[in-house]
C-alpha cells in the first residue's frame, strides 16, 4: 500500500511537467526536456501530428483492451477459480468478429495515412524552386530561378551568437518567404544524404546522380532548423539545415542581395562557392 502511495505521488509530480512540455515542444528546434514533436508550421506536418495522435489514441485502446482480456483470463479462468475447463473449440461469432474487427482497424489507418502519401507527395504549382545539395558535409543550396547558389556551412561553437543554437546554426541559411510553395530539388555530390526539417514534415533522400523533390508551405515566420538524417561519414553530425522564413518584403530585399552576392556566370564552368564568414 505504501508503494502504490508512492508512485501515486510521483505520479502527481512528474505528470504535469510531461504535459507543459508536450504543450511546450520547441518551434522550428528541439527544446529543453521536450516531449513530442515540434510544433508544425506547415499543412503537411499539421496532418502528420493529427496522424501522429490518432494512432497513439488508437493503439492504447487496443493495448488497453488485451490488457483488460489478459485479466479476466488471469483471474476468472484460473485453476482455482476454474477448476473444471470449457472443452469448447469453436464460436463462430467470435472468429467472425476478430476477423473483422482488425480489418477494420487497418482501413480506419489507411484511409488517413493515404491522404496524407498524397498529400507529401503531390507537390502544387510552386511559387519558389530551391535545389539543395548534400555534400561532405554541408549543404549548398541554388536559386536557379534567379541564378545564384550558396554554400551552408555550421557555426563553430566560438561563432556563435548567444540566441543561435549549439550544433545547428549556420552561416547563411536558405531564406524563403511566408505563405508560399517551396519546391525543393534535393541531390547529393558524393554520398547519399537526406535533406530533413521536421518544423515541415520534410524528409527526402539526396543521393547522387538521382533529383528528389519535395515541398513545404511555411505558415509562420520564423528559424526553423533541420539536419542530415543519413549517415553519411565522418561529420555527419555536422552538417545541419537552417530554414529562415520571412515575409515576403524581407524575402525581395534578401533576394537583391544575394544575387550580387552569390550571381552564378553561366558563361563559365560551375564551380564551388564557400561564403566568407
Amino acid at each position: 500500500m505504501l508503494v502504490l502511495k508512492r508512485l501515486a505521488v510521483l505520479a502527481a509530480v512528474v505528470m504535469p511537467g510531461l504535459v507543459s512540455s508536450a504543450a511546450h515542444a520547441g518551434l522550428g528546434q528541439p527544446s529543453p526536456w521536450q516531449f513530442g514533436l515540434q510544433q508544425p508550421v506547415t499543412p503537411v506536418m499539421e496532418n502528420i501530428v493529427w496522424f501522429h495522435d490518432f494512432l497513439l489514441w488508437l493503439i492504447t485502446a487496443i493495448a488497453a483492451f488485451v490488457l483488460v482480456l489478459l485479466l479476466i483470463v488471469i483471474f476468472r479462468f484460473n485453476a482455482r477459480t476454474n477448476p473444471t475447463p470449457s472443452r469448447t473449440t469453436h464460436n463462430t461469432l467470435l472468429e467472425v468478429i476478430w476477423t473483422l474487427v482488425p480489418v477494420i482497424i487497418l482501413v480506419v489507418i489507411a484511409v488517413p495515412s493515404f491522404k496524407l502519401l498524397f498529400l507529401q507527395q503531390t507537390i502544387p504549382p510552386a511559387d519558389i524552386t530551391v535545389k539543395a545539395t548534400g555534400k561532405q558535409w554541408y549543404w549548398t543550396y541554388n536559386y536557379p530561378d534567379s541564378k545564384f547558389e550558396f554554400d551552408s556551412l555550421m557555426l563553430k561553437e566560438n561563432e556563435l551568437k548567444p540566441d543561435q543554437p549549439r550544433l545547428l546554426a549556420v552561416d547563411n541559411a536558405m531564406v524563403v518567404p511566408v505563405n508560399k510553395v517551396i519546391r525543393v530539388q534535393v541531390i547529393g555530390s558524393d554520398v547519399i544524404h537526406s535533406f530533413a526539417v521536421p518544423s515541415f514534415g520534410i524528409k527526402i533522400d539526396a543521393v547522387p546522380g538521382r533529383l528528389n523533390e519535395t515541398w513545404f508551405k511555411a505558415e509562420r515566420e520564423g528559424i526553423y532548423y533541420g539536419q542530415c538524417s543519413e549517415l553519411c561519414g565522418r561529420d555527419h553530425a555536422y552538417m545541419p539545415i537552417e530554414v529562415r522564413v520571412v515575409s515576403e518584403k524581407d524575402y525581395a530585399a534578401w533576394l537583391d542581395q544575394a544575387k550580387q552576392k552569390y550571381a552564378t556566370d553561366d558563361t563559365k564552368p560551375a564551380t564551388t562557392q564557400v561564403a566568407a564568414k
